[in-house]
Parts: C-alpha cells; structure tokens; sequence
C-alpha cells in the first residue's frame, strides 16, 4: 500500500538513527576507552535528537494519518494494521517528550555509566549518588511528559511492557510473594543438602568461552547474524534482524557465571534474529515488550540450560573439557550443583527460587526513590534492609548491593519488574510448547534444539512487535499471565532436589 511505504521509508531514518546510537552503546560497554566517556555523551545525545525530531515531526503525523486511513476497515491482524497500531501508539508517546529532555536524558546516562563502572569497581555508592539522583529527577521529569493516572511509576513501566500499570505488577508480587516467601524458608533450612563445591574450583576462562560459543550455536544463535564479547554486566544488543550481538562475563573460579549468562542473552538474541524478515527496516521488528524478551532469556537458560535432558548431552562434553574438576562427579550431582539455592548477594547469579526477590526489592527501591519517599544517602541502607529482610543477609560493600546493576545508570527506571514478569510467562510458554510438542525434552536430551526453537518462532518470535504483551500470552497460552504456574514449577522441581 502506497500510505504505508512512504511511512516506512519516513521512519527509515528514525530506525537508522536508533540503531547507530545502539552501535556507540555498544561500542561503550565493550570496547571504548574510558577517556572517550564524555565524547560518546555528545554524540549519542545528537544521535538522540535527530531520532526524536524526526520521530516527532509534522511530516510523521501527517504520514500516519494517512496510513490509518488507508488501513481502515482492515483485518486488525494484517502487517499493516499492526504497524499503523504501533506506530501511532509510540508517536503519540513520543509527542509529549520535549527534544531538550530527550538529550538530557541520552547525554547524563551515558556520562553515568562510566562513573557507575568507576564507583562500583571502587565500592564508592557517594561517588555515584549525585548521578543517580539527577537521573531520577530527569526520569520524573519524563513520567510528567508522558502523563499518568494513578503514579508516575506507570508511565515509566509502560515504556518496557506497554499496557501493564504498577498496581498490576504489585497484584502479581502479592500472589507470587504468599507462596514463594514460605517456600524459600522451607529451602534455607536445607541447603546443606546439595554440594556445589566444584563449581568454584577453577576453570580456565579460555576454555569456558569456547564451550559457551559451543553451546548457544547449537541453541540456534547465528553467528553470521551475530557475535558475542565481553562486558562488566551482560546484554544483547541488535541494529538489525540480520546483526544481533550478545556479551558475557568470565569468572575464573565460578563455571556457572559465563556459561548461563551466554544461554540467558543468547535467549534474548533468538527472538530479536526471529522476528520475519518482512519486519526488517520496520518499527515492527523485534519484541514486544521486556517481559516477553525476558521470557525468552529465562526460557532458554533455566527451563531449558538447568534441566536434565540438556546436561544429558552437554555434561560428557563438559567433562572432556575439565577432567580434573569434574570427572569424578556424575550427572546427577552436576544437576543439583547447578541448581543450588543460595542467600545469593547478586542478581544475575541468583538461583530460580530467590531471583523473583530480588526484581521485588528493586520494584519497591524504584517506586520510593522516584515518588521521593527514599532520599538518596539512605539507598544503600534501605537496600541492605531489604536484602536481610527477603534473603536474610547483609551485603557486606556496596559493589555486591546497591551499585550491581547497571540499569539505573542507564535511566532504565520500571525495567526490572519485566525479569519477574519474564520468568512467570518462561514457565508459562514452556509448558504450551510441552503440550504442543511433547518430545522437546527428549530431543533436547540429544542435542536437537530445533523443535523447541521453532515452536517459539511460529508462535512468538516472528510476530515482532505485532501483537501487545497481554495480547500475545493470551494467544499462545490462552490466559493472562499468572503466578500459578510457575509456583507448581518450582516446587515440583526444588522439592525433589532438597527433598522436601
């Protein structure tokens, strides 16, 4: 249709734009040198700028009106229905940010990842608070342009998972919270009955990459569309279908680190290099949202990446690469080790049954630091009570509390809650692919990733941004997303590992 190709190639260069900033994002985490700290906050902040302007502009408005009169009438579920909903849904959003907060905010975040890096390398939360702070106040500044009813922890969340509004999330961590905190009890009296002393023993860095490229390969990750490198926190990135490039961290003396890190992002990078290729060079190209993205890190390294079938084939390989470290120990003990639970300091190491813990502490820090209820000197103390409270232990620094994340510095306020939202839609796509396709466990046990991965290509990743969240779990599962599921997921599965 004529209206919608010349809203494409209208929004081609906003597309362009986003993604070259993406590529100096990318450049910054991996291998830009400190000193190019500030530079890189001007250009990105340009880059921001002509994105949003052009997003913005009356050409855009009069382009979209256009389209919408053309798709009048159409089948809500066409390609071209889709984009004219989606574009006129960010557009409108969009609209009510002033071009002057847009590249404050592009040019303060990307200065205070570099005094994050710095600050938490040197334990320094005084260092980082004044950044934190006008990062906050630059993100109330962007909730009041964007609107909100009820509190301005909404309009930020909407930005991540389109639909869903804070009392949403605080209904889901009530329910999920009366059953999981009880249960988590019932763990910490046992945890002495797994032993999980061999994997802190050493494993040679080099050897850890090159299993951990071995493994996400065969996931289905392309690495013609696709590279992996190193970064203090890991992520994936994407500047196309066809480019989608994910990062890990090494810990000498800690196997699991690395390797779930490189199955979690090679989750994310899947769904990116999943959507059709009809998508590509259109605002309809990539996830939905962070929750359903989330889903497919979550799916891939826990469901997936700590279950039997797939040490089944691994675990000899594994083996043949550290005979002195795990040679003597068989299957099942390597299952139990890697799937122990723990008073864990650090969320991205957190085992399946206390992570959700950690998303809640993070959800209730947000809301109270931006509706000014928690003064920034107290953070670090609010933080650590927390963590006594939810895990019973204390962060002894606050390189292993308050400064772990590298989301605040980034300006991602009402990101976090989409990991827990993640991890309960994982259990739940899991077992609608399990009932579909029934053999996934067994084929996984050999090696064989292709059904599960096409399952989640014909009913998730190649829909793009087609459908909303709430809209698209409603489809493949037939109910909205819930805690019921994955509750009987970890209880059926922690229950047999600790014997409760």
């Amino acid at each position: 249709m004529e209206a919608i190709d010349k809203l494409n190639a209208h929004l081609a260069d906003v597309i362009n734009l986003s993604r070259a900033a993406a590529v100096l994002s990318w450049d910054q985490q991996t291998y830009m040198p400190p000193g190019g700290a500030e530079a890189r906050a001007e250009q990105l902040a340009t880059l921001s700028k002509l994105a949003h302007e052009h997003f913005v502009s009356e050409e855009t408005g009069r382009l979209l009106e256009a389209a919408e009169a053309a798709v009048q009438g159409m089948n809500g579920d066409s390609f071209e229905a889709a984009l004219v909903r989606v574009v006129r849904h960010d557009y409108d959003l969009e609209t009510k940010l002033p071009t002057s907060l847009v590249e404050a905010i592009a040019r303060e975040t990307t200065r205070a990842h570099e005094v994050w890096v710095k600050a938490r390398e040197k334990d320094d939360y005084a260092a980082f608070a004044p950044t934190l702070e006008r990062i906050f106040d630059l993100m109330r500044q962007k909730a009041e342009a964007l609107g909100y009813q009820d509190r301005p922890y909404d309009a930020l969340l909407d930005q991540f998972e389109p639909g869903m509004k804070t009392a949403d999330v605080a209904r889901l961590f009530d329910e999920l919270r009366a059953e999981l905190v009880p249960f988590v009890q019932q763990v910490f009296e046992r945890l002495d009955a797994v032993d999980h002393a061999m994997l802190h023993l050493e494993y040679d860095v080099e050897k850890q990459a090159q299993f951990g490229l071995d493994v996400v390969k065969q996931l289905g990750y392309d690495f013609e569309r696709g590279r992996q490198d190193k970064a203090v926190h890991p992520f994936t990135t994407n500047f196309s279908i066809n480019d989608v490039r994910i990062t890990t961290r090494y810990m000498p003396n800690y196997l699991p680190s690395a390797l779930f890190s490189s199955v979690h992002e090679a989750g994310h990078a899947l769904y990116e290099q999943g959507s059709d290729q009809s998508l590509e060079k259109t605002m309809l190209a990539g996830g939905t949202s962070l929750g359903v993205h989330e889903s497919q890190s979550r799916l891939w390294e826990n469901l997936v990446g700590r279950g039997r079938p797939f040490w089944q084939y691994f675990y000899p390989k594994l083996q043949q690469l550290f005979p002195e470290q795990l040679g003597g120990v068989d299957l099942e003990a390597f299952y139990r080790a890697i799937n122990f639970v723990s008073r864990s300091l650090i969320r991205v190491e957190a085992d399946e049954v206390t992570y959700n813990l950690h998303i809640m502490l993070r959800f209730e820090m947000e809301n109270d630091l931006l509706e000014g209820k928690l003064a920034f000197k107290d953070a670090p103390d609010a933080w650590n009570a927390k963590m006594e409270q939810y895990l019973g232990i204390t962060p002894p620094t606050d390189r292993e509390g308050i400064l772990q994340d590298v989301h605040w510095s980034a300006g991602l306020v009402g990101y976090f809650p989409t990991y827990a939202l993640g991890t309960l839609l994982s259990v739940q796509y899991w077992d609608k692919a399990l009932a579909d396709v029934p053999e996934i466990p067994s084929e996984i046990a050999r090696g064989n990733f292709a059904p599960l991965l096409g399952w989640l290509r014909e009913n998730i990743h190649r829909h793009g941004r087609k459908y909303w969240p709430a809209e698209l779990t409603l489809r493949v599962t037939g109910e909205p997303i819930q805690t019921r599921s994955f509750m009987r997921y970890l209880r059926e599965k922690y229950s047999e590992i600790y014997g409760l």
